[in-house]
């Protein structure tokens, strides 16, 4: 008799942004005049950047000719990006990372699901919380006992060591800046967790995504600035809010070659070699030409073009974070990630805040507790929109004063 694995009958019925989109949808239905202003899912909204247009280009031509056309490639993806990413993202901040280390995929969504894929079933969990919801939902289809750390203003959104007499987790996973709250953590707070992990022989995975946007001198850009983290830490990476590929899809991970797991027979095994099989069972590859576009990122106008518009969306954060403060409304993030972190007013939860500005401002944003019960009473803006459409969405939400008093 087929059967199926229960775990998924403990998900949320609906992925949050499937959520948000059906509620989005009725309302349009009864109101198809209104112009909606989407603040709420992180898609990215400048085009992108010409040089990696070109590569694009080039990569295209290369396919339409017998001598240079490519077929699969290897799935750890092409040497050409592993070593500019080694070279840009590590090399260049005094970081050791080498090329070896470096997997090709086809988001950082992909891999932060997928990576549990080699660990046992009985490793216990750790989250932040709010939390991205692909950390708990890959976990639970696994089955695995999962524990939250929450994260809210009372702490400074520092997520707290688990207690001297808890159990260690396992896994433990840390997103900084951090997805939905755009806080961060110092590097002297980066290296509490390092500690910890080591100590207790603990695995941290480690989203970054949001690397490009740190301003500020004391936040780490990759946890391997803090020692003993190569011992550690796997570290998740995306092109898809840096250089705008939510459409065209390109990340990768990092495992560095000391990070092992022991069997139950105690042989030692090196996890960058399970993940590596992994891959080569379950994964093709990112195509050519995405790597091709990749690999122009790193290019001197790469990294000018795409920095200007890293540097759109932070001034669109700052637009919205000096209109909410001169609402009197106390804003969270937005300084070195694109994401604001907004309490609801006195009287509403997230859901009833959401519908408030969707029914009266008519702009779409994200519920907090969504990503768990921490964020309940706040919701997520992203600074991914339109220039004019984020000015314009704190302007109705100041004429929708009955929504933010």
């Amino acid at each position: 008799m087929l059967t199926l694995n229960e775990n998924f009958l403990h998900l949320q019925a609906n992925y949050l942004f499937a959520d948000i989109a059906h509620r989005v949808a009725d309302f349009q239905q009864t109101h198809p005049d209104v112009r909606l202003i989407r603040l709420g899912i992180g898609d990215v909204t400048r085009p992108l950047a010409p040089a990696v247009i070109e590569a694009l280009h080039r990569a295209v031509d290369e396919q339409a000719r017998a001598e240079s056309f490519r077929g699969y490639g290897p799935e750890q993806g092409y040497q050409f990006l592993r070593e500019a990413i080694a070279a840009n993202d590590y090399h260049a901040r005094g970081i050791e990372v080498g090329a070896d280390e470096i997997f090709i995929n086809d988001g950082a969504k992909s891999d932060t699901g997928n990576f549990t894929d080699i660990l046992g079933r009985d490793n216990t969990v750790l989250v932040t919380d709010p939390v991205y919801p692909v950390y708990v939902d890959s976990n639970t289809m696994f089955g695995r006992s999962i524990g939250f750390a929450p994260c809210t203003v009372d702490n400074g959104f520092v997520p707290s060591l688990p207690s001297v007499d808890a159990p260690a987790p396992s896994l433990i996973y840390l997103c900084y800046p951090n997805n939905p709250t755009g806080t961060t953590l110092s590097t002297c707070e980066l290296q509490r967790w390092v500690d910890y992990a080591l100590s207790h022989s603990s695995l941290i995975l480690y989203d970054s995504a949001y690397e490009a946007y740190i301003a500020s001198a004391d936040v780490p850009h990759s946890i391997y600035e803090i020692p003993g983290a190569r011992r550690c830490a796997v570290e998740f990476r995306s092109f898809s809010k840096t250089a705008g590929f939510t459409g065209l899809r390109c990340g990768y991970t990092v495992v560095p070659s000391e990070v092992e797991v022991v069997s139950s027979t105690g042989r030692r095994v090196r996890l960058a070699d399970l993940w590596r099989r992994r891959q080569s069972t379950k994964f093709n590859g990112t195509p050519y030409i995405v790597q091709r576009a990749a690999e122009a990122v790193y290019s001197p106008e790469g990294r000018e073009q795409v920095r200007s518009t890293i540097s759109y969306y932070m001034e669109n954060a700052r637009i919205m974070r000096d209109a909410l403060t001169a609402l009197g409304i106390k804003v969270y993030g937005g300084k070195d990630a694109p994401y604001l972190w907004v309490p609801a007013p006195e009287g509403y939860d997230s859901w009833g805040f959401f519908n408030r500005l969707l029914h009266e401002a008519h702009v779409v944003t994200t519920p907090g507790v969504g990503f768990g019960p921490s964020g309940e009473g706040f919701i997520r803006l992203t600074a991914f929109g339109r220039r004019e459409d984020c000015t314009e969405a704190m302007e109705r939400i100041a004429r929708c004063k009955t929504a933010v008093r």
